[in-house]
């Protein structure tokens, strides 16, 4: 009997129990999809590393390295279980062209390498070790995924051709915040096109214990083996390639957590909404001595079958859009992950929200307790409690129509009743507009400042080489003769050491130049602006230990040099580990030399870049945009098709929930309005007076959204990138989009829903209401 009633109610009111079990359905789902991806990236990348056997410690090096004293080194270190050292030809990007794509337009260093035969294996898509042969090339997943080459397409590298085989995952390099990509060629192709590049080499260890990878670091450092290069380390290549789908995972998180807040806001109207339909039978079942505790089951009843049947929907849709979303993790890093635990925490998320779905419920059903049999059966409605104010009369009323101020007025005397619409506008403005702003801030030019590069227009990057000066002379000549240069600085980046508070000396990179010209975000303090200073990038200052004001200590060979810290700013490059000063040393060789330019104004970006790029055949041209474009480009595009799902989800809920609030109100409001009627107002009218509280509502949640989107969600964006080295951060916001677009589509959803739900106002009789 029990089953039956809940059977009948339930399809009594389909309509409602749709929208309910959608919404819970929707937050199982987003719930259960975090969880999964969240195991697969985390153990794809797990399992990159390990197939590939991803080196602890790299470091690159622009000339030929000793091997003989490098070997000598591996041997004597106990940390060391094995040392190689591999070629990566340097090729200019355009000398390299796929099918009809040339690659000068490049902002990566494009190499091209053989495989490696005992550790840092390059890896076809199925996993397996890749041997070429002759004529064959395999091309960076990162250029698949972009529409730069496809299987077959035909490749010239240096007048010699190449048909591409397939796509390699490279542990190393497979992210765009790495610098360099390789491509994987047979020997014989190898030591045809070796004397077509510039060579660098990849001196690369593998540790016993990832433990000691400090230490080693410190060890090669102190031993002044080869270091005419960057040098990465395993955790930073574990970073970069969770980057980009971890920051769309990070989104769908943030986005889940709101949508299982409106799914509580959904169950809280729809029961209120079904206490006020069934009130003259909730009266006469406490009438006739029904204990109140019994009635309550009959509601909790019904909504641990639809939140049952929801959760499992949800659970049933996550593992449909976890095939979707990990597509691109299995085609960027490969399958992998613990099935067994991705599916036990999704569970365990559909089990919390369905524990927490009858937790609410129970809750709201606490109202019972205030419902007075006699109220209920005399009036068909709960007796709402709470002091309604008497502020606002019509007589005082000068500038509103009177249908529009009945509106407002109503919206003001019931304020608890309507907070809950409320809250879903502001959550919904909320889930819209934070990956929209994010999308914006990762994808303009001052996202640049988070990446330890000032607001320029053009980069000129030089990697170190033996003319490396006489290189920078000639980019300087012909800055300083162009016109349409408006400002531009060198900065040449250099490695030192530094001690730390335990008395451990680290390796630090140092960009050497006048940072005043370019400056970039500043967290705390100032740019150096005398050879006595340095300032710390976020991730550097953490781990050294220092704030604006401490000392700074560079040792080399037995001499040291203090620095005042004189201000710590963001930086994402590199690892996040960079230092700022403008000292002069010629003691040690630069890794490598930036040049920061500033076009005048109505000066196009791009002609200035194929023209450098001509003249400047050395260096790597790119126009800020383009380096951002191509660095970010999977995480902006991931972050892009988050803010789709939300904006689609935060509208369609709205219109749910707002047309679940107009049949609350009709419920609720039947005699009221039979009333009015009878005084002479009209459908139309009653209707207006609808809509002008919605209005209210949308205007207020709109503009609360949006301050809490860039406030609350500021923060949140900011912990996040945070994590990657930048800090303050601040949303770079398109006023169009967030202040004009956003709220016309709420409005919009908002004013369809109350124009529909509204129409049923024409259907509420006056004989039928007023009766009692």
């Amino acid at each position: 009997m029990f089953r039956r009633i809940i059977r009948n109610d339930i399809l009594r009111s389909r309509a409602v129990s749709l929208i309910t079990l959608v919404f819970i359905a929707a937050a199982a789902a987003l719930v259960s999809l975090a969880a999964l991806l969240t195991v697969h990236l985390t153990g794809a990348i797990d399992g990159l590393m390990i197939q590939s056997k991803t080196p602890h410690f790299l470091q690159m090096n622009a000339g030929q390295p000793d091997i003989s004293r490098l070997e000598r080194f591996a041997k004597k270190n106990e940390s060391v279980e094995e040392f190689q050292v591999l070629e990566f030809l340097n090729v200019e990007g355009s000398e390299i062209v796929i099918g009809t794509k040339n690659l000068a337009g490049s902002v990566q260093d494009n190499g091209f390498s053989t495989q490696s035969n005992l550790f840092d294996y390059l890896l076809s898509l199925d996993g397996s070790v890749i041997h070429p042969s002759d004529g064959e090339l395999y091309v960076p997943i990162a250029y698949g995924r972009d529409g730069t080459a496809q299987i077959g397409d035909k490749a010239m590298i240096h007048g010699k051709q190449f048909i591409v085989k397939g796509f390699l995952r490279d542990s190393q390099m497979n992210s765009l915040l790495a610098s360099s990509k390789r491509f994987l060629i047979s020997e014989h192709d190898y030591n045809e096109l070796k004397n077509f590049g510039s060579m660098e080499y990849l001196i690369e260890f593998r540790l016993k214990n990832l433990e000691d990878l400090g230490a080693f670091e410190a060890a090669y450092i102190n031993a002044g083996l080869e270091a005419n290069g960057p040098t990465v380390t395993y955790p930073l290549f574990k970073m970069m390639n969770a980057v980009s789908d971890g920051l769309m995972i990070a989104v769908i998180l943030l986005v889940s957590a709101f949508v299982v807040l409106i799914a509580f806001l959904c169950i809280r109207f729809t029961l209120l909404e079904k206490m006020e339909e069934d009130a003259r039978e909730i009266g006469v079942m406490k009438a006739i001595g029904l204990r109140t505790l019994d009635i309550k089951k009959l509601y909790l009843g019904k909504y641990a079958a639809l939140g049952g049947a929801g959760c499992l929907i949800g659970g049933g849709i996550s593992l449909g859009l976890s095939k979707i979303a990990l597509k691109n993790i299995r085609q960027t890093i490969g399958d992998g992950g613990n099935k067994f635990l991705a599916i036990s925490l999704s569970i365990i998320g559909i089990l919390l929200i369905y524990l927490l779905i009858l937790v609410y419920v129970s809750h709201v059903l606490r109202r019972f307790h205030k419902i007075s049999a006699a109220q209920a059966i005399r009036f068909g409605g709960i007796e709402e409690t709470g002091r309604r104010t008497s502020r606002l009369t019509l007589s005082n009323n000068m500038f509103l129509s009177t249908n529009v101020f009945l509106g407002i007025k109503e919206v003001f005397q019931r304020k608890r009743l309507y907070a809950t619409m409320l809250s879903v506008v502001v959550v919904s403005a909320f889930i819209i507009l934070v990956p929209l702003n994010l999308h914006h801030t990762i994808s303009s030019p001052e996202f640049g400042t988070y990446m330890g590069i000032g607001r320029s227009d053009l980069i000129i990057r030089m990697q170190n080489t033996s003319n490396d000066d006489q290189m920078v002379k000639e980019a300087v000549q012909m800055l300083q003769g162009d016109k349409d240069v408006a400002q531009y600085a060198v900065l040449t980046t250099k490695r030192f050491t530094a001690r730390t508070i335990t008395g451990k000396e680290e390796p630090i990179k140092i960009e050497l130049g006048d940072h005043s010209v370019f400056p970039v975000l500043y967290v705390t303090g100032k740019e150096p602006q005398i050879q006595g200073e340095i300032a710390l990038s976020v991730l550097n200052a953490k781990e050294l230990q220092k704030q604006v004001g401490d000392i700074v200590t560079l040792t080399d060979h037995g001499m040291e040099t203090q620095l005042v810290v004189c201000g710590i700013y963001s930086d994402i490059t590199n690892g996040g580990k960079t230092a700022k000063a403008i000292f002069v040393d010629d003691s040690k060789e630069a890794l490598w030399n930036t040049i920061c330019v500033k076009l005048s104004q109505d000066v196009s970006v791009d002609k200035k870049v194929g023209e450098y790029g001509k003249s400047l055949g050395f260096a790597k041209i790119s126009g800020i945009n383009g380096y951002i474009t191509q660095t970010f480009g999977p995480t902006i595009r991931s972050v892009g098709i988050a803010v789709v799902v939300g904006m689609i989800s935060a509208l369609f809920m709205t219109l749910l929930i707002t047309l679940l609030m107009i049949k609350m109100l009709l419920a609720k409001e039947r005699y009221s309005i039979a009333v009015m009627k009878s005084l002479g107002y009209t459908s139309k009218d009653i209707s207006v007076q609808y809509l002008a509280r919605f209005l209210l509502i949308l205007t207020t949640g709109v503009i609360l959204g949006t301050v809490l989107a860039n406030t609350l969600g500021e923060i949140l964006a900011g912990a996040l990138i945070a994590s990657f080295g930048a800090a303050s951060f601040q949303f770079v916001i398109d006023p169009i989009s967030a202040y004009l677009v956003t709220p016309l589509l709420m409005g919009g959803t908002v004013l369809l829903a109350a124009l529909f739900g509204s129409s049923e106002v024409k259907n509420i009789k006056i004989s039928q209401h007023i009766k009692e």
